[in-house]
């Protein structure tokens, strides 16, 4: 609209009648304009199909440009030159008059002193040297391609945005009791009221740094596990327009403050949301070998590791709760004795089996026998039970079945059917790019660990898969 309006103003400057103007204006323009448009709609149309979390954020907005546009290119051909025409029937018979204010007069011969000399010359200049303006272009795009390609312009997906709300979360080995879990909060808050009193005197006015600190338990997001053995301890911080000191900075001092944490599966000090570009470190491990996708999983938390800036590396592949595993001796089944037999009286003996049923009146009662709580808590009272043959022989359980303790597995993934192991973690954008991270790994360890666990199948996600 502007260009045509421009264009229509530039005609009747020429002396032509403000309907002439009009038309001859937009029509002269009619090929750049519409040339534009398509060309916009050549740019931003392909965001409109991105798949992903950065497609469902990213598609409403050439929706909405090129519907703008759209509008736009209507409204400046078929509706605009028609009220410059109405507008300015009469400028005509008054160009060469000096019509209102000193200060409008002067501010239009300033613009066309900038037009003309200024831009003008420029422009001329440039089409007498149109052969080194265009080198110069193509001199510029090669060096900025070459800073791309050699690292020295850093690429990320989506730039940091400061917000008001950091957590601490916190996994422990499932079986943990409640007040050792506690115990590690009670340490995020001494951490936390730390980093509060060191940064309180940058602040305006010295004002506390954290807001408000609230600590839920039976709660972690990345751990999709509840019990006493998860908690999470969030702590609302002073707004990013008035706080002084960056989220990074106070995270990484949080980390510091806390300390060491033994017997922790995980501990990941972040803000509570992610953006559309994923996680900074999301890899995807399948394979039908819980041990060998386990040993991967750990090489590569090993490998990420020795980055700097690369912190909260964890797997999903967590150990469960303490276990006994009975397994059969040998000589077992000749006495009688299987699994099954073996599961279901210890099944009986620790969850009670109904042994007798009696009628008192309209009220009947079912009698149900098991261990005392005293023997279900003992493993010399387990090792001591008396197992029952198919003959009525009855058979300690240590006599026909090894005892041992073992914890198994939380929760085993699957996806398309296959076992699958995420790896994840974060990277502090100050001391590290997540692009250069990852196609590192990708180059130098990736090959290697493919060829230990060949079972073992490696698939990017978070930023890698969104700006892939």
């Amino acid at each position: 609209a502007i260009v045509i309006a421009e264009n229509i103003a530039t005609q009747l400057n020429r002396g032509k009648s403000a309907m002439e103007a009009a038309i001859s204006g937009a029509r002269e323009v009619a090929p750049g304009v519409l040339s534009s448009f398509l060309t916009s709609v050549a740019v931003f149309g392909p965001l409109a199909f991105l798949e992903g979390d950065i497609g469902k954020v990213m598609k409403v907005i050439p929706v909405v440009l090129i519907l703008v546009l759209a509008v736009s290119l209507i409204e400046a051909f078929l509706i605009l030159p028609h009220h410059l025409a109405h507008s300015l029937r009469h400028v005509h018979q008054a160009a060469h008059k000096q019509t209102g204010s000193r200060f409008r007069q002067r501010f239009e011969q300033g613009l066309d002193w900038v037009r003309e000399k200024l831009l003008g010359r420029l422009i001329d200049a440039v089409i007498h040297a149109r052969y080194l303006f265009v080198g110069v272009v193509i001199g510029v795009f090669l060096i900025s391609l070459g800073m791309l390609l050699s690292g020295q312009l850093k690429f990320q997906a989506f730039p940091d945005i400061e917000g008001d709300l950091i957590e601490a979360r916190l996994l422990l080995p499932q079986g943990t009791p409640l007040w050792r879990t506690e115990q590690i909060i009670e340490q995020l808050s001494n951490g936390l009221a730390q980093v509060n009193a060191e940064f309180q005197p940058l602040q305006p006015q010295q004002q506390p740094l954290v807001r408000q600190v609230s600590i839920r338990y039976n709660s972690n997001s990345d751990a999709y596990e509840t019990g006493p053995h998860v908690a999470t301890i969030t702590a609302d911080l002073l707004t990013a327009e008035r706080r002084n000191g960056r989220l990074e900075d106070i995270l990484q001092r949080w980390r510091e403050a806390t300390g060491p944490t033994p017997g922790v599966i995980s501990l990941s000090f972040k803000e509570p949301t992610i953006g559309p570009g994923g996680l900074a470190i999301d890899i995807r491990l399948q394979g039908s070998d819980l041990d060998a996708l386990k040993a991967a999983s750990l090489a590569l938390q090993e490998w990420l590791g020795h980055y700097r800036g690369v912190v909260d590396l964890s797997d999903d592949l967590r150990p469960g709760k303490p276990e006994l595993r009975l397994a059969l001796r040998d000589g077992a089944l000749a006495l009688g004795v299987d699994a099954s037999l073996i599961a279901n009286q210890v099944r009986a003996a620790f969850q009670g089996v109904t042994a007798l049923e009696i009628q008192v009146g309209r009220e009947s009662y079912e009698i149900d026998v098991r261990l005392q709580a005293a023997d279900q808590a003992s493993l010399d009272a387990l090792r001591d039970l008396p197992i029952t043959t198919a003959s009525g022989l009855q058979i300690p359980l240590s006599e026909v079945a090894t005892i041992s303790q073992d914890r198994g597995y939380a929760r085993i993934n699957r996806i398309d059917g296959l076992r699958t192991v995420t790896i994840q973690g974060d990277i502090d954008t100050r001391l590290a790019n997540t692009r250069e991270v990852i196609q590192d790994t990708e180059q130098r360890f990736l090959p290697e660990l493919q060829q230990r666990f060949p079972g073992v199948q490696i698939a990017l996600e978070g930023q890698a898969a969104e700006t892939s």
